[in-house]
């Protein structure tokens, strides 16, 4: 869990930013609406699989199209994600 400290600044961004090679830890799930999920659903979905706040994440693959999708290793497995699911996802280093 992230603590708060009033002298140290931490850098929050969204998963979908990051490039193959960098991880981050789960900071947050925030609903950035889209055309594939109703209110709330991409949230709950993204929890169901894992996406904890304080889980370790890292950027395994990009696809060649866009860069979509993008491999995320969570814990001991990889899971797909189209690159705009992956940005309701903060991340800090």
């Amino acid at each position: 869990m992230l603590e708060y400290a009033p002298d140290r600044q931490v850098a929050v961004r969204p998963l979908g930013t990051l490039c193959k090679g960098e991880s981050g830890v789960v900071a947050a799930l925030v609903d950035t609406g889209s055309a594939y999920w109703r209110s709330g659903e991409l949230t709950d979905r993204l929890l169901e699989m894992g996406f904890i706040e304080g889980t370790p994440v890292e950027i395994l693959h990009e696809g060649p199209i866009g860069r979509d999708p993008v491999g995320i290793r969570l814990h001991n497995s990889v899971i797909a994600l189209r690159r705009s699911e992956a940005n309701a996802i903060l991340v800090t280093d």
